[in-house]
């Protein structure tokens, strides 16, 4: 990894996709086949014994197998050499049964599978401690009264629960799909050469073989790969919803707005010039992930058009950009839970925002008001004229319409930021009372 590896992705990832961890993987994948075909007779047990014995990550010279990889263009092929030769040195007969029968697509695929498997655990495991956190975080200011903007602009008053409570939705929903993609995503891949099988890889092959890893039995899959696009798609969804988040609270830690603070650290949020600064840092590291994934997820999908039955070059454009997109994701998502569970909510500067366009914000409400007794189009040219007022002599918007339209008699309630929420606590109710 680079100098950024514990900058931009989560440590506990990287180590799943570290150069132990996927040979690991794809050694678990070599024995267990050799045991599944033990198991139906097809090669003697005591070579399966000596194969799973020597399918240990210690054994393989990591240096030569990557120096090796760009000769045969896969990992799997000098990783089978190396494993032949640690069988062989054990017992002769044993290594003529090393990847018996099957294809360099088939290891790495599985062990990739594998691999998708840890981290899908990972990941649900992560968005229920977020989910968690943000319904915590939406309870709190259920009722806290900020400002709802639209395009950058102060629109009318919302409650910040209802803001957060957008945000926890859509966690939940890339939950719920990172729940549903497993049916489709963890199965093996095991067929041969051309995707037909053998005598050596039967269907009684494939079931054991799946059995014994505890993932789905499939037909072949080798060039149609929709399911792991699917999960790739995902990914980019809920790195995009993590990005919202942070797009969301960096805005509103800006020095003009000022109503949240990422969790303050020593030396956190320091610039190397200006001592005063605060900066979001663990936003923009969410932001910079979530900008580099649809990228990444574009050329996953690029890599569906794979040739025949064995691409050249479409399969191998997906190992580095999978590792990205998912390595980047989990970065955002870790990233995610520790700034929401230490954010700091200013709920002072909040209502005093409300307040910096004198009344501006209510024009919409007293134009409901006003069209009661003057019609919809007329309210609304009316309050048009008050609100130029209000820019032109720097009054207050509620001193206006006492002025031009005294007939209204609930003027202060118009003007009263709770009376001007909608539906916010209703709906935050709504929404919290699902995860009850």
């Amino acid at each position: 990894m680079s100098l950024y590896s514990e900058t931009f992705y989560s440590n506990e990832i990287n180590q799943l996709f570290s150069d132990r961890s996927v040979i690991t993987n794809m050694l678990t994948a070599e024995a267990t086949l050799a045991k599944a075909q033990a198991a139906l007779g097809l090669i003697p047990s005591e070579a399966v014994e000596i194969i799973g014995f020597s399918c240990n990550v210690d054994y393989i010279d990591i240096d030569t197998l990557k120096a090796d990889i760009k000769l045969g263009g896969n990992a799997a092929i000098p990783l089978v050499k190396q494993l032949t030769k640690a069988v062989k040195s054990s017992d002769f007969e044993a290594s003529k049964y090393v990847h018996f029968g099957a294809t360099s697509q088939d290891i790495i695929d599985t062990s990739s599978v594998l691999i998708i498997k840890q981290v899908i655990i990972w990941i649900e495991n992560k968005l229920a401690v977020l989910e968690k956190s943000l319904l915590n975080i939406t309870k709190e200011h259920k009722a806290t009264i900020t400002i709802g903007r639209t395009l950058l602009q102060q629109a009318r008053p919302i409650t910040f629960g209802l803001k957060t409570a957008r945000w926890l939705e859509s966690i939940t929903r890339s939950k719920i799909r990172i729940q549903k993609v497993k049916t489709d995503v963890l199965q093996i891949q095991l067929s041969g050469a051309v995707g037909s099988g053998n005598s050596n890889i039967t269907d009684e092959v494939q079931i054991k073989f799946a059995e014994y890893l505890n993932l789905k039995n499939t037909s072949p899959w080798q060039s149609q790969r929709d399911h792991l696009n699917e999960f790739a798609s995902i990914l980019g969804v809920l790195s995009g919803s993590l990005g919202k988040i942070s797009k969301d609270i960096s805005l509103m830690m800006q020095t003009e707005v000022a109503e949240v603070f990422e969790g303050a650290q020593e030396g956190k949020g320091e610039s190397s010039s200006m001592p005063h600064k605060r900066n979001p840092v663990t936003c923009a590291l969410i932001l910079s992930n979530s900008a580099r994934t649809p990228g990444l997820v574009s050329t996953m999908l690029s890599s569906m058009l794979q040739e025949h039955e064995r691409s050249a070059g479409y399969w191998h454009a997906e190992w580095e950009t999978l590792t990205q997109l998912i390595g980047l994701t989990c970065g955002s998502l870790e990233k995610s839970i520790d700034l929401i569970e230490n954010l700091e909510v200013d709920t002072k500067r909040m209502l005093q925002n409300i307040e910096l366009t004198n009344g501006l914000i209510y024009a919409e409400k007293v134009a409901f008001e006003l069209s009661n007794t003057i019609g919809k189009m007329q309210a609304h040219e009316a309050i048009k004229k008050a609100c130029k007022r209000t820019i032109d002599e720097g009054k207050h918007l509620k001193q206006i319409i006492r002025e031009t339209h005294p007939e209204i008699d609930n003027i202060d309630a118009l003007f009263q930021p709770e009376n001007a929420i909608g539906n916010s606590i209703k709906w935050v109710e709504k929404i919290t009372n699902k995860y009850s």
